[in-house]
C-alpha cells in the first residue's frame, strides 16, 4: 500500500513520543525520511492546509487508512481523494519555505492521539522560514 514504509515508522515514533518515551530529533529525522501523503484540493492545484495559532498547517498522511480516517471525519468517505506523496524533507525543505508565510506540518490528524504537529521552529524547517529564527539574520520565507 502507497505511504505505508517509512509513513509507518513515523506513527510508531509519535506514538512513542506521546507516550512519553523516544528523542524528538529521531522523530524529526523519520519524518524527512517517510512518504507522506498529501491531499490535493479538489481542482487538484493545492494542497489541504488549515490555521491554527498564526501558523498553515500543511495535512499529512503516514498512510492510505489514516487518510481515510480524516475523508471520514470531514463527511467525505465516499468520494474519491486525490493526494500527492512526498518526502517529509520536500515539504519541509521546499513546501514550508515556499508558503510565504508561517507553515508546518500536522500528521495524522484525525488520529488524536496519533497526531503530532511539526511547527516551523529551528531544527524542524529551513531557518529562513522559522518563526523562532534571529530576525537580523539574513532571509526570506517564500
Amino acid at each position: 500500500m502507497v505511504g505505508d514504509g517509512a509513513g509507518a515508522t513515523l506513527a510508531e515514533r509519535i506514538a512513542r513520543y506521546r507516550g512519553g518515551v523516544g528523542d524528538p530529533r529521531a522523530m524529526v529525522g523519520e519524518l524527512r525520511r517517510a512518504a507522506l501523503l498529501v491531499p490535493l484540493d479538489d481542482d487538484g492545484g493545492g494542497m489541504w492546509t488549515g490555521h491554527l495559532g498564526g501558523v498553515r498547517w500543511i495535512f499529512a498522511f503516514t498512510g492510505e487508512e489514516s487518510l481515510a480516517r480524516f475523508a471520514r471525519s470531514r463527511g467525505n468517505s465516499q468520494q474519491a481523494w486525490e493526494y500527492a506523496e512526498l518526502l517529509g524533507a520536500r515539504l519541509l525543505d521546499e513546501v514550508v519555505p515556499g508558503m510565504g508565510e508561517p507553515a508546518g506540518i500536522a500528521v495524522d490528524v484525525a488520529d488524536g492521539d496519533g497526531a503530532m504537529l511539526f511547527p516551523p521552529v529551528l531544527g524542524i524547517v529551513p531557518e529562513a522560514a522559522a518563526v523562532d529564527r534571529d530576525p537580523d539574520a539574513p532571509g526570506e520565507v517564500g
